[in-house]
């Protein structure tokens, strides 16, 4: 995967060029890393000049060109997240707020809620900079003319389901409860034209894993077109590889439908209860205590703010709950760059001081390992009673002696009933599917051109010979039914 062999791969690059010595543009030359560096600050032509150098020298090694030419794709990739220059972001929050201030653009720009960048000398402004204003400050979502219409689930909120799965729970004595069966249509369609016609394009569209208790008896229904290649259950990010046909003028569409019995998630915690990791735990577990890099990171920031919170506290769950609540409070959701864009999520929401559900949990995964307890993704498709559905990333912590649970930090603590604030420290709703037990995991079979998504798997990926097809140039889309269940013959 690229991200996570990205630094090594450009110190080989880089030492190959420098080694050369002549025509070089810099004086100095930047240090290995300092490409990587040069497209974080916008500095994207001195990139683009020491790429072409490197990219010149005779026998660069393949992997080597290829993570160089990843570092260019990634700065097509910003431009595209950072569309907008200051007059059209003054002018969208106008439309809101007509006598907007100078004084307020101005603390808003700096403490990045207006979230932006300045690339090649000129500021560009994130693509969502103005729905996230309303959504992180709440002096600007006072100044509007009019309240905002946000589109957020359902289950986000207090909701009969929680308690239901909760009192069950401890009814039945089981983590999985309220099982129900879903037909779903996952569908991905290509542009037309964006690929000539004739051509073969290769499309991976994200498939269930299964989990005991949690999500079972998964069954393959139908898939278009007609011939694809299921991933093992064991692949940690499952796909349906199918292949289509360009046709002129037309679309080509991707679909795959499935059934599965997803059940809720409950594991009421006693505190008095948990106990520290034991030896052998620390080892079977130990991928899930350290760094993950390039998205999980001890950095001395992290560092500083894990102290501040967790303080002289000892009980791992007490622990996790606190690390919990600083995320759920202090890095609220909002709308993200891509992920392919940003070398490290976790540093990345720290630093922000804001995320979407994908960076809020990278971010809090990173604070429990470094505390200790071990932490570890998982993601996929949330859906709800209603017709709302969208992407979504959660993770699991491992709580001795209960073992595995799930942590949902963008959902937090639900206002209400005491019984269920913390649902999502320990539960998880009935209305999800993991396609996802990892982050940044090859597909089974392989991509050959860059991923659009280098973390997650949610939109599905595709590609033809020419080159990978990134997100604005195909569609996905999303169909869940209910299964009705057959009463016993004579019931």
């Amino acid at each position: 995967m690229i991200g996570r062999s990205r630094m090594s791969m450009l110190s080989l690059a880089l030492a190959a060029a420098f080694t050369a010595g002549t025509g070089f543009a810099f004086d100095p030359p930047p240090a290995p890393q300092e490409i990587v560096a040069m497209v974080d600050r916008g500095d994207f032509k001195s990139a683009n000049a020491a790429i072409d150098f490197a990219l010149a020298q005779p026998g660069i090694p393949e992997d080597t060109a290829r993570a160089l030419a990843f570092e260019r794709e990634r700065m097509r990739r910003i431009r595209l997240d950072f569309p907008h220059d200051e007059a059209k972001v003054r002018a969208d929050i106008k439309k809101q707020i007509p006598d907007l201030r100078d004084d307020e653009f101005a603390r808003w720009e700096a403490d990045n809620t207006l979230e932006h960048m300045t690339i090649d000398g000129q500021k560009r402004y994130f693509q969502r900079s103005v729905g996230n204003l309303w959504r992180l400050s709440p002096e600007a979502l006072a100044r509007r003319t009019e309240p905002p219409k946000f589109t957020d689930s359902p289950l986000e909120s207090a909701h009969p389901h929680h308690k239901a799965a909760h009192d069950a729970a401890l009814a039945t004595g089981k983590a999985g409860v309220l099982p129900q069966r879903f037909r779903i249509t996952q569908t991905l369609t290509v542009n037309a034209d964006a690929v000539p016609a004739g051509e073969t394009i290769d499309a991976w569209i994200p498939f269930p894993r299964a989990i005991p208790g949690q999500q079972d008896d998964i069954k393959l229904v139908d898939n278009v077109p007609g011939k694809g290649d299921l991933a093992p259950e064991s692949a940690l990010m499952r796909t349906m590889h199918l292949q289509g046909q360009a046709v002129a003028g037309k679309p080509t569409k991707f679909d795959v439908t499935y059934e599965v019995t997803i059940s809720a998630q409950s594991h009421p915690i006693d505190p008095a209860k948990v106990v520290a990791l034991s030896d052998k735990e620390k080892q079977d577990l130990a991928p899930y205590l350290s760094q993950e890099l390039p998205h999980v990171q001890f950095t001395d920031a992290m560092r500083q703010l894990s102290r501040q919170t967790v303080g002289d506290e000892k009980n791992p769950y007490a622990i996790t709950r606190k690390l919990f609540a600083l995320v759920d409070d202090k890095f609220p959701w909002a709308g993200a760059r891509e992920y392919s864009t940003i070398p490290n999520i976790g540093d990345y929401a720290l630093h922000a001081h804001h995320g979407d559900c994908g960076q809020q949990t990278l971010l809090l995964i990173t604070l429990l390992r470094m505390n200790g307890i071990p932490a570890r993704w998982q993601s996929g498709m949330m859906f709800s009673p209603t017709d709302y559905w969208n992407l979504h990333d959660w993770g699991q912590v491992y709580i001795a002696p209960y073992g595995w649970v799930p942590m949902d930090v963008t959902f937090g603590r639900l206002e209400g009933d005491p019984a269920t604030e913390w649902f999502y420290l320990g539960g998880l709703d009935g209305y999800r599917i993991a396609f996802n037990d990892a982050w940044g995991v090859d597909f089974v079979p392989r991509k050959t051109h860059f991923r659009s998504d280098t973390v997650d798997s949610q939109r599905g990926e595709v590609e033809w010979k020419g080159g990978n097809l990134y997100f604005d140039q195909f569609d996905y889309d999303f169909e869940w039914n209910l299964v009705p269940t057959t009463p016993p013959e004579g019931a």
